[in-house]
């Protein structure tokens, strides 16, 4: 029994880093999941307190990962629509140009809803690379809290 929720936990492991990418897959809380399959096996023995931090911080960077994006569209002076044209440019991006789309995607996507609200060229490419940078940084921050939890899940379990 221990080998199939360790294969779980190795699956919810993978699958939370690829989510770190994909708009549609919570990253770091399947990560999380991951440490507490690891963590029902003998293979498992995380400290209590880690695993809360551990969860305290799937749940931090989640909900950042929903306000960064919105907050770098906004302080480069991007709208609502520079938003969402953000998301719908990273999942075009994501399904037909990938892997550059998924960088290229949210500043194009961002610019032209930008543009289709505004017209005005200068503010909708300033708004574009606020959101870029907003996808980036929440990207990134998925990325890094998601590979702390799979170095710890391979180091306790190796």
């Amino acid at each position: 029994m221990d080998f199939f929720i360790l294969g779980i936990g190795i699956l919810l492991i993978i699958v939370g880093l690829i989510g770190c990418i994909l708009p549609i897959i919570p990253g770091p809380p399947l990560s999380f999941l991951g440490l507490i399959m690891l963590q029902l096996t003998r293979f498992g023995d995380f400290e209590s307190s880690f695993l809360i931090l551990m969860g305290f911080i799937a749940i931090i960077v989640t909900v950042l990962d929903y306000i960064v994006p919105v907050l770098g569209t906004k302080k480069f002076g991007g709208s609502k629509a520079g938003v969402w044209g953000s998301t719908i440019g990273l999942i075009i991006g994501l399904f037909f140009f990938p892997p550059i789309g998924i960088i290229i995607g949210p500043l194009l996507g961002a610019i032209i809803a930008e543009l289709i609200k505004d017209a005005d060229f200068h503010k909708s490419i300033k708004s574009g690379l606020g959101s870029l940078l907003g996808f980036l940084l929440g990207t990134g921050l998925k990325i890094i809290s998601s590979g702390v939890m799979t170095y710890y899940f391979f180091t306790e379990w190796l």
